[in-house]
Parts: C-alpha cells; sequence; structure tokens
C-alpha cells in the first residue's frame, strides 16, 4: 500500500511518537489512489503543543468497541475516545486547516491536544495471554476516533481486546472478536448474520442484539443503509417514538454525517453487536443519499447549476460524497488495505475449504444512471442497454474472477453480498390497472445487461453453489437464482429452461433480507392484513420467488455447511419499544449441488409469509 510505505519511509525524519499516530488507519485516505483526501499527521504532529493533554477523567470511550473485516492473522479494532459525554453536540470534531477539501460549515477550532490509547488483545477475558498489543494516538481532526490492525494472530480463533487512556485505568467495554480461517483450513459449519437498513427515527434496532444475546453467530454482515441521511422521516411521517437523529436537518457536511454515526452508535444493541461480533460492511445508498449512482442522486446531479447552497458555501454531489465517505471510514471498523481504487470497498474473504464471501459495490463505485423516480419510464427503456452497469467494468470483471477462482479452490460455497436484490422481482399491486409491472429498476432489474452476465458466467463455467444475500427492500424474499429470458425487458420464463415447482434450471438461491427498522413499501403503519395479500400475490405472479414476507422488521441468520446452507429469518414484532422478542418467520434449505430452494419449499418451518404452492 503506497500510503503505508510513504509513512514508514518518513518515519526517522518525524518526531517520536509518529507511528503511534501513524498506526490510526482513520488518519489514511479511504482510496490510496487519493491521498489528499487523508489527514496530514505532519501538520497534526505540528499543531499540538507540547504539554497539551487532557486528564484522563475527562475523556470517555464515548461509543464501545467494534471489530470488523477479520482476516486469518488479523482483524480491524475500533473505538472512540473523546473528552466529552455528549460527542454528537462536540462542536470541536470538524476542523479548517487539516482537512480543507471537506470543509464546509461554521468556522470551529481544532484541539491541540492529543488523545493516546493503549490497546490489546488477548485469547482470555482477563486479558493475560495478550498475543498484541499496541499504542495509537487521535485528535479532533478524525473525530476522535481510533482504528487499528491487530495482527499475529490465529486463523477461526476468538479473542478478547480493549482499549484504555495511556497511563490511566480508564478503559473501554471489553469487546470479542474472532478471525476468519485460512483459506485452506477444513471449516465444517459458520455462521452469519445478515443486516440491512437500519433507519433511526422508525424503530430501536433491536434485531441488532438478538444474535449477540443468543450467541449464536461468527461473522455479522452488514449490506447498507447502516445510516439514513434524512432529516427525519424523509418525505414522509412515522412513528412518534422520540428517536430524533442529530443533526436535525439532511446531511451535506462531514461534520453531518459524523454527528448521524454518533447518533446511531448510541443505540444499546448496535454497540452490543459490535462488541460482540467482527462485522464484514459495505455500503448502500444512504450512507451518502438516496438512490445514488457514480454521478449524482435522486434530487441532485453533479452539474454547475445544481449545487446546493448551504449557507454561503454551494455544495456539489462530489463534496456532499466526499463528506459521506470519510465519516463512513472514520466509523466503521473496516479495513483501508484493500482501497487500491478510487472508492473501492468491494472484496472477498475466503472462509476456509467451505465458502468466498464476495462483497459487492453496486452503489457507490460505478454505477450508471440510477432510476431517479422522475425517470422510470427511461429507465425502464434503457434497462437492458448493455452499456449499462450497475457496479462498472474493473469491479464486474474482478467479481467474475473471484467466481471462478472459488470454484478453481475448491471452496463448496460462493456467497454474493449485494445490497439490492438480484432476483426479477414484479411486486404490482393486484387490481391496480398499472401499465407495466412494478419492477423497481433501482435493483438489478434497472442494470438487466450486468445480470445476464453474471448469470451467463455461472451457467457457462457451470459454477454451482451460489447464494446470493441481498438487502434494501425492507421485506423478506427467497427466490431461486436463475436466468428467466436474456433479452426481455419484461422477462416472461420459458418452462424449458426453469421450472418454478421443481427448481429445475436454476444456478442458486437468493435470500433477500428484510430491514432492522426501515418500513417497508407499504408503509410503517401497514397492517398484518395488507402485508400477507401482497406477500400472496408477488409469489403468486414471481416465478422464481418461493417465499415473501412484507410485515416484520427483522435479520437472517445464514449456516452453512459442507452439505446445506439454511437461512432462518427472524422478525422482530415491535421496534417502537427497545426488546428481546422475536419470532422465527421461516426456514429454508440449499443442499450442496442441489442449486435451488430445497422442495417442498419450507417444509413446515414456514409461519409467516407466502410460500409457493405446488400445482
Amino acid at each position: 500500500m503506497r500510503t503505508i510505505e510513504f509513512l514508514t519511509a518518513t518515519l526517522p525524519f518525524l518526531p517520536v511518537g509518529f507511528a503511534s499516530w501513524a498506526a490510526n488507519l482513520n488518519y489514511l485516505s479511504p482510496s490510496t489512489h487519493h491521498p489528499e483526501l487523508g489527514i496530514s499527521i505532519r501538520r497534526v504532529v505540528k499543531r499540538t503543543e507540547p504539554g497539551a493533554s487532557y486528564t484522563p477523567d475527562k475523556l470517555n470511550f464515548t461509543h464501545g468497541v467494534a471489530s470488523g473485516d477479520p482476516y486469518a492473522t488479523s482483524v480491524i479494532l475500533w473505538t472512540r475516545a473523546a473528552p466529552m459525554m455528549e460527542p454528537v453536540d462536540d462542536h470541536e470534531t470538524l476542523l479548517t486547516g487539516a482537512v480543507p477539501v471537506y470543509w464546509h460549515g461554521p468556522e470551529m477550532t481544532p484541539s491541540n491536544a492529543p488523545i493516546c490509547v493503549d490497546w490489546k488483545v488477548a485469547k482470555d477475558k482477563a486479558l493475560k495471554e495478550v498475543v498484541s498489543c499496541g499504542k495509537a494516538y487521535t485528535s479532533s481532526d478524525v473525530d476522535y476516533t481510533v482504528k487499528v490492525e491487530a495482527k499475529n494472530l490465529q486463523p477461526f480463533t476468538r479473542y478478547y481486546y480493549q482499549f484504555n487512556i495511556c497511563d490511566s485505568d480508564v478503559k473501554s467495554p471489553l469487546g470479542r472478536t474472532k478471525t476468519a480461517p485460512g483459506e485452506n483450513d477444513d471449516v465444517s459449519k459458520l455462521r452469519l448474520a445478515v443486516y440491512s437498513c437500519a433507519f433511526y427515527p422508525y424503530g430501536h434496532f433491536n434485531a441488532y442484539g438478538h444474535s449477540a444475546r443468543k450467541d449464536s453467530i461468527d461473522y455479522a454482515i452488514h449490506l447498507g443503509d447502516y445510516i439514513y441521511e434524512y432529516e427525519l422521516y424523509g418525505n414522509t411521517d412515522g412513528p412518534p417514538i422520540g428517536r430524533i437523529p442529530k443533526p436535525e436537518h439532511e446531511l451535506f457536511t462531514l461534520y453531518d454525517y459524523r454527528q448521524r454515526y454518533a447518533t446511531y452508535r448510541t443505540d444499546p444493541d448496535l454497540l452490543l453487536s459490535h462488541q460482540t461480533f467482527p462485522w464484514i460492511t459495505t455500503w448502500d445508498d444512504h450512507e451518502v443519499a438516496d438512490n445514488t449512482w457514480k454521478a449524482g442522486y435522486a434530487t441532485l446531479r453533479n452539474m454547475e447549476g445544481s449545487f446546493i447552497k448551504l449557507q454561503e458555501d454551494p455544495v456539489s454531489f462530489d463534496q456532499r460524497k466526499m463528506n459521506a465517505v470519510r465519516a463512513y471510514f472514520e466509523w466503521m471498523p473496516l479495513r483501508q488495505v484493500d482501497m487500491d481504487d478510487n472508492l473501492r470497498i468491494w472484496r472477498s474473504t475466503a472462509l476456509g475449504n467451505l465458502a468466498d464471501l464476495v462483497i459487492l459495490d453496486t452503489r457507490q463505485y460505478d454505477r450508471s444512471l440510477a432510476e431517479l423516480y422522475f425517470n422510470h419510464d427511461y429507465i425502464d427503456s434503457i434497462s437492458n442497454e448493455a452499456s449499462r452497469s450497475m457496479m462498472g467494468g474493473r469491479q464486474e470483471a474482478w467479481f467474475y474472477r473471484q467466481l471462478s477462482e472459488s470454484k478453481k479452490r475448491g471452496a463448496t460455497w460462493r456467497i454474493i453480498g449485494s445490497q439490492t436484490l438480484f432476483s426479477y422481482i414484479n411486486s404490482s399491486r393486484p387490481n391496480a390497472g398499472d401499465e407495466f409491472p412494478a419492477i423497481s429498476r433501482d435493483t438489478w432489474s434497472g442494470y438487466i445487461a450486468t445480470r445476464n452476465r453474471t448469470l451467463h458466467h455461472l451457467y457457462s463455467n457451470d459454477i454451482k453453489n451460489n447464494v446470493f444475500l441481498a438487502g434494501d427492500s425492507h421485506s423478506a424474499w427467497v427466490s431461486d437464482l436463475v436466468w428467466l429470458n436474456s433479452t426481455d425487458p419484461h422477462p416472461i420464463p420459458s418452462e424449458a429452461d426453469y421450472d418454478p415447482f421443481s427448481g429445475r434450471g436454476a444456478i442458486g438461491v437468493e435470500f433477500g433480507g428484510t430491514a432492522v427498522s426501515s418500513p417497508s413499501g407499504l408503509g410503517w403503519n401497514a397492517t398484518r392484513e395488507q402485508a400477507q395479500f401482497r406477500s400472496d400475490y408477488a409469489v403468486e405472479i414471481n416465478p422464481s420467488l418461493q417465499w415473501a414476507e412484507m410485515f416484520h422488521r427483522g435479520y437472517t441468520e445464514v449456516e452453512l455447511s459442507h452439505e446445506v446452507a439454511k437461512a432462518s429469518f427472524f422478525g422482530v414484532p415491535d421496534i417502537w419499544t427497545r426488546n428481546d422478542v422475536e419470532v422465527k418467520l421461516a426456514e429454508f434449505e440449499c443442499y450442496r449441488d442441489e442449486n435451488k430452494v430445497r422442495r417442498p419449499i419450507g417444509g413446515s418451518t414456514v409461519k409467516y409469509g407466502s410460500v409457493k404452492k405446488s400445482p
């Protein structure tokens, strides 16, 4: 990594302790191709006044601890050590001078006092058997966040970790994490929790806490919409439960995005999950703005006349995106060593010989023009053009290589994390008289050529045992993964190619998860009867769709063995209060080399939602 090489090369010429500054990965740029997006440690150190410091009793680990992006021999550790109890009201967490490229907002003064933290990783809760340790500095330049890489660990091993303010007894909560298996390790079983779409004003994040209290998984996967950028409920209303995020306006500045993450990370169940499991994350659109694509979002295109006036400073889409990305990397336990391309977050992880986990970025990296509410007919007309791409040519080629290499190395499963639904889903309303089927062109159905190229690669190379994981839709879906029709924008399946009742012709499965708290398309106050009616209709008219459930918020747990991939869908009946109540909605299996949802669909395990009935 060029940035790290540069920092290392300059260490002999910099003050003692510089290595501890460089140990905090949040000073790096999210992209090594754009070092100007990083924070100059030279300038931060130069600004620091000798002897200036906070007393330990004035410092707090304000947002717990987190870990993420596990490798076989290392893992990322995160915390925030700040000089106040109310970090979301801190007016020193955005500054001028050190990060001018991000600047938009009122004048604020950076702190001249560094904060030093020690960290250690051990095999035991008492932290006696220490296997990795270090020191790092943080400052207001990075919102007082700390992100370090713990190295020299053993594969597929549980560890405990903790931060403390240097030379004091001020300690963070005790965290727990787990490394990934080695690429060639024989792994018999592995468990994942899959989350997406947590909208703070609409409800408590109860779903995050359930897996932690059950201790039922190895790793948590978040497929995006970790935060929402709206003022409150966006352009609609919501439940009056008093969860008002800060700032109380739509997000534009770096300070705005930092405040919003700080608010979300006060939810106790989110804190518990981060403290208990390593997370593997990607972003969707709302980490930046609604329906983002490479050059704009739902209400703003990157044109001279479309800059938003914020006080006296115009904010372009590029500026807003830089602010959002910077805050994301500061607040998430995410590696930056893979950032070898502009805004690259797509990556893969080998999970022993059991699976390869491929995490895509179908939003921010290089997506062609998206559906922007006013252009539905136009996007509908061009949705099958070969030039349109969901992820850009470079990522797409990489994706196909990952699939082929996974098969070549003999991994049993290919687990693909996608922000939006891969499968064709017609969600039109019964008897609504719609002129066209209600197909969301915000999903892969707006980029049919990309989906067809993906399916062509899977079918032509006989790559089996594929499991797509998706979020974004705020409802739960289970589909056979199938190529319905390669040319028609509104494909009608051919029975010669696919039998929806036996599953013949499929090449895998898709498990689409519901939201943690975001409302479904039926609205936040939809009734169970309304949701069931729409679910029944969706399953009836969509050949590859085997199950749908549109009422509950919740999450999915996926258990992998060499013989079966099993998805258990959990619903949270009440998100308006914090509670530990959940219901098991349904359970589905895909057996090795069957490449379809096991029939009979769900067996006796479907308790909620609508399941496809045999003829």
